[in-house]
């Protein structure tokens, strides 16, 4: 049996969190989880509410499809939540270790900047890195956490960054997209000593799936014209394409030229329209002379994808049959997504198996566990 890294699983967290780990004085605006009428478990932050209820972030093994989910945190699968059942599941299906990713910050950790706090909003980060480094320390060699950031303020993300590595985190959450929360653009020399921090942790920079404008494809009006499946899952694949342009973004931002040892990962966006992007961003870089304008572009945009940048795949099936060579046998990584609605669960070796079943073991073996150990410091 192939052994496997994944590269992206979320933890629900506990309806108390927050409140046992913030000082007292902020009890009274601490995120919460909020029992309703209708008896659904809600987070809330900053009196919004933050998703849906907690049982849409853990929907795996739920008998009925989307909209339907565990109503409460205690239905959820013991595995989304419980350290210990976790690495028994991992077990079970033959992962060596999983890459963890919150749900109530946001997947750009950006649900922290409803509170117009400074000092309850980066207490609110730390408090949850403490918590997962925490939960991870079941098997601190196979759960491998992931540092939210206060992105919002580049000093204390550059100092949460190097607390996170220090605690035995091996990524960084951060937004594909900061200018739609008011903040500079990839390619502004803001970001400079984040991009610097990275390469000196040796922690890429996780670009997941949702980290900018995560709701908005949810409108009433698209709601009661096509319906709440349909809409789904236009959500679900035009937030896929939104990572696209993200990656195209940070091509051409002059970020990579500049950096050349930080690295970036596209999470749960999947990889089958990155031959499109690279190929397209090649073609319109030649049309456009970029070089004259920015003579630090050394190399195409491919070639600095190929150099420092990671797609994942989960459900997909062509891009691993016709698109690896596209792509980059070395720019590849696998995920489940557990818990969530689209994630793999119960099928995990049948999808591998689909994709890769013709494939040589030693590009299953690169696929599946190879590169990811070597990104992510997996021994």
């Amino acid at each position: 049996m192939d052994l496997i890294i994944d590269v992206d699983a979320h933890v629900t967290e506990p309806g108390s969190l927050w409140l046992d780990r913030l000082p007292s004085k902020w009890h009274d605006r601490a995120p919460r989880m909020i029992r309703g009428d209708d008896g659904k478990d809600r987070w809330y932050v900053a009196g919004g509410e933050v998703m849906l209820t907690v049982g849409h972030t853990a929907t795996a093994g739920w008998p009925a499809p989307f909209p339907a989910a565990p109503a409460t945190f205690e239905e959820t699968p013991a595995a989304a939540h419980d350290p210990v059942a976790r690495l028994a599941l991992m077990d079970d299906i033959g992962i060596a270790a999983q890459v963890l990713y919150p749900n109530v910050g946001g997947f750009g950790n950006q649900a922290f900047l409803a509170m117009d706090d400074d000092a309850l909003r980066l207490a609110c980060v730390q408090a949850y890195n403490d918590w997962i480094t925490e939960w991870a320390a079941a098997d601190p060699a196979r759960l491998l956490p992931t540092t939210a950031v206060p992105f919002w303020d580049i000093d204390a993300t550059v100092a949460e960054v190097e607390r996170g590595a220090a605690m035995g985190h091996r990524a960084i959450l951060f937004s594909g997209e900061p200018q739609r929360f008011g903040l500079p653009l990839l390619g502004d020399r803001h970001w400079d000593p984040l991009w610097r921090v990275s390469a000196e942790t040796g922690n890429p920079i996780s670009f997941h799936l949702g980290g900018g404008d995560f709701t908005g494809p949810f409108t009433p009006e698209r709601m009661a014209a096509h319906g709440i499946g349909p809409t789904y899952v236009k959500a679900t694949v035009q937030l896929f394409m939104d990572n696209g342009v993200q990656i195209l973004d940070l091509l051409l931002s002059g970020v990579l030229p500049r950096h050349p040892d930080t690295k970036f990962v596209s999470v749960e966006s999947g990889i089958g329209f990155l031959p499109f992007v690279l190929e397209a961003a090649d073609y319109a870089f030649g049309e456009a002379a970029v070089r004259r304008e920015r003579p630090e572009f050394e190399l195409l945009p491919s070639d600095y994808f190929h150099r420092q940048v990671y797609g994942c795949w989960f459900f997909e099936q062509v891009a691993l049959q016709r698109l690896v060579d596209k792509i980059g046998a070395g720019n590849i990584l696998f995920e489940t997504d557990y818990p969530h609605p689209i994630c793999l669960y119960g099928n995990v070796r049948e999808k591998i198996d689909a994709a890769l079943g013709d494939a040589d073991p030693a590009l299953r073996r690169q696929l599946l566990f190879d590169n990811a150990a070597a990104l992510y410091k997996v021994a």
